[in-house]
């Protein structure tokens, strides 16, 4: 067994122990493994274990693993989903190779992947970034401009709205991580009443996704506990 393969199941094993803790199905939580910075090879050995749901935070390094993979007959079965920033110059390259983006919080940048998808391409799906504690280095939208983005990019074609994504300002603690999670969770739901349908919750990463679960998540986003830590600069 590899690093890598072993390292899954312990993830998948801690999501299975959080959602029995939290009355919850193990199989409404979805594991996106974080491949950024790692090569090609990571990938494979995590899909040769059973993972095909990848995240990439930087457009270009995303985008060319997704090509060299393609190129080696690498199954197309994976998602791949854009978690990181999103700048308007590198949308083209988004809405050409990846079927998710997590990190929509304006419009302009909605409206030009809506226009950039294309139509030989199943919609792309996305969520909307929410900065829920207005963490003053954290892209997303303030909660209270977050109904406005909705019904604006509700409305265009060749994307789907699916749901939130956050990423919170560290805080310690089990609870301290689930009240802020909660906060997100609350928007969701407020969204879904006002009829938008929403399925998707991306919330917890490495450290936090046991609180994560317990406020509802219906995706966790982990890189470090699988693929162990970023390989460092040259």
């Amino acid at each position: 067994m590899t690093t890598i393969e072993a390292n899954l199941q312990e993830v998948r094993e801690r999501i299975a122990r959080s959602c029995q803790r939290a009355g919850r199905d193990a199989k409404d939580v979805t594991l996106l493994a974080v491949s950024k910075t790692f090569d090609a090879d990571a990938v494979r050995q995590a899909q040769a274990a059973g993972q095909r749901v990848f995240g990439e935070n930087y457009v270009q390094e995303g985008v060319e693993k997704i090509r060299n993979l393609q190129l080696d007959g690498f199954p197309t079965s994976l998602e791949w989903h854009c978690i990181g920033p999103l700048q308007s110059n590198k949308s083209r390259l988004v809405a050409e190779h990846f079927d998710w983006v997590q990190s929509v919080d304006r419009l302009k940048i909605a409206q030009r992947l809506s226009e950039q998808r294309p139509d030989r391409m199943a919609p792309l799906q996305v969520c909307l970034q929410v900065n829920v504690d207005q963490g003053a280095n954290k892209s997303g939208v303030a909660p209270g401009d977050l109904l406005a983005l909705a019904q604006a990019v509700a409305q265009l074609p060749r994307i789907r709205l699916r749901g939130l994504m956050s990423v919170p300002e560290p805080v310690a603690g089990f609870e301290a991580q689930r009240d802020v999670f909660l906060q997100v969770k609350a928007l969701f739901d407020d969204l879904n009443a006002r009829g938008f349908a929403l399925d998707t919750l991306s919330l917890g990463m490495s450290d936090d996704l046991d609180a994560a679960v317990a406020a509802g998540s219906t995706m966790v986003r982990v890189g470090r506990a699988i693929f162990g830590s970023r390989p460092a600069a040259a």
